[in-house]
């Protein structure tokens, strides 16, 4: 038995009156929606509801599933402690979850719970299917920092889980689309919020979760969206079957995004094993893109290549140009996965006879010695992106007004303690949030006295 229906939902704690006290008459729409959500799932009576909330448990580098047999949850913390619950998990699918994820070596299973109550990113889902189904045991899972890849496979092996118990089930992929939808809304607007909203709706309106894997990590960022990981998961649940689609409904009256769509799976269609097909593309663009790289960002490839597969630092090639022999310079190593940082480490001044020792250093720091990351394995080297920037001479200045986020990159210090940050880098959009983010790094706080430098740097990708 597969999951016999899915469901994209917002989480908006105003559509329930009790919260809303009138103001749920706004999204009425959305509400007549979820109504036709929670008929569906009533004639489908389910063994099992699954629910994926960015509002539970969650961490960088893990899927929590919500261990236990019972939970309960109210909305005291929205005003509304009358309207509340208490729901029964579904154990033993709990455990085939976990038991598929540990064999895989997966991220996931039920190690550190947060909260033991009910997030409200699960109970407004389940306001409107109590209403209509009061049978059916829970499952909750919360979403992760991981890449959008690593969440279609927590579907996949929802999916297999489902199938090896047998379970009459549900998902229920619960997320609010983005957050910056207009001026009045409470998170302000950004012009990626319509765009994020129109594009979403467009994709799973067709069913074409592939397209789910596309959507940039730093676009979502801007866009403050919620739900994005959350429905991906619910693509992995559905992958490899044909899906009917009805979209019921978008509204974006409060300043963040409402949709709605139904997707009631069919018969086998390996043209919908979508995370195979993308991963099969990456692949063959990330070769491609690693061929035609310069001499620069080649050493660094052959550096951490030969490290991590034999533990060899590598001699200097003598065959590089002369300008990589000759030169001494501090540089950095980048390194991205799936559209996610994987390690970043460098010098800010040169350390060695020349830069190309330079970058084949920091590429073995940067994939095995960055203290935020695990050390890269060798199943992972096909899947890298590798940028190096050189870094010219540290210049002095006064004032921000001296800083441009595009052009320099900046590096404050106080006394002993300094951070470094790269110029032209995804999501730092300000001279402000730049210099923030480098006083952080640096463990300088705002009343330490500074000093600033910028720098120029070559970009090597």
């Amino acid at each position: 038995m597969s999951i016999l229906g899915a469901f994209m939902v917002p989480h908006p704690p105003l559509i329930i009156p009790e919260v809303g006290r009138g103001g749920e008459k706004q999204i009425e729409d959305t509400t007549r929606a979820y109504e036709k959500v929670a008929d569906m799932i009533a004639q489908i009576r389910p063994d099992t509801i699954i629910i994926s909330s960015p509002h539970a448990t969650m961490y960088s580098d893990y899927f929590h599933i919500s261990p236990g047999i019972a939970v309960r949850g109210s909305f005291s913390r929205f005003g509304a402690g009358g309207v509340n619950f208490i729901e029964e998990y579904d154990s033993d699918l709990v455990k085939e979850i976990s038991a598929i994820a540990k064999e895989r070596d997966f991220p996931a299973g039920t190690l550190g719970e947060v909260d033991k109550e009910l997030d409200h990113g699960t109970m407004v889902p389940l306001w409107f299917v109590r209403k209509k189904y009061k049978e059916g045991k829970i499952v909750r899972i919360g979403l992760s920092g991981l890449s959008l890849a690593d969440h279609y496979r927590m579907g996949q092996i929802i999916k297999e889980s489902v199938e090896k118990t047998g379970r009459r089930t549900v998902f229920i992929a619960s997320g609010d689309l983005s957050h910056k939808l207009q001026e009045y809304g409470p998170y302000g607007y950004a012009p990626e919020g319509p765009v994020y909203d129109n594009r979403i709706m467009d994709v799973c309106g067709r069913g074409a979760f592939g397209e789910l894997l596309d959507f940039d990590e730093n676009f979502c960022d801007k866009a403050a969206e919620c739900g994005h990981r959350s429905f991906v998961i619910m693509a992995g649940a559905l992958d490899g079957e044909k899906v009917s689609v009805s979209r019921l409904s978008h509204q974006d009256v409060t300043g963040v995004g409402y949709g709605i769509c139904t997707f009631i799976p069919g018969d086998a269609d390996s043209n919908r094993c979508f995370l195979e097909k993308w991963l099969a593309a990456r692949q063959e663009e990330l070769a491609t893109s690693k061929d035609k790289a310069d001499p620069y960002v080649k050493l660094a490839y052959r550096s951490l290549e030969s490290y991590i597969l034999r533990r060899e630092v590598i001699d200097v090639p003598r065959d590089l140009p002369e300008e990589m022999l000759n030169t001494r310079a501090g540089a950095f190593v980048s390194i991205h996965e799936h559209g996610r940082l994987r390690g970043c480490i460098g010098t800010i001044g040169p350390t060695t006879e020349c830069v190309a020792s330079e970058i084949i250093n920091n590429a073995i720091s940067a994939s095995t010695r960055d203290p935020r990351f695990a050390p890269i394995d060798a199943s992972e080297l096909k899947w890298l992106e590798i940028n190096v920037d050189v870094l010219g001479e540290p210049e002095d200045i006064v004032s921000l007004d001296e800083l441009d986020v595009k052009k320099y990159g900046v590096i404050v210090s106080s006394g002993r303690k300094r951070g470094l940050l790269l110029p032209d880098l995804d999501g730092v959009d300000t001279v402000e949030e730049q210099v923030a983010i480098a006083m952080k790094k640096g463990g300088i706080t705002e009343n330490d006295e500074i000093h600033l430098q910028r720098f120029e740097v070559v970009r090597h990708t």
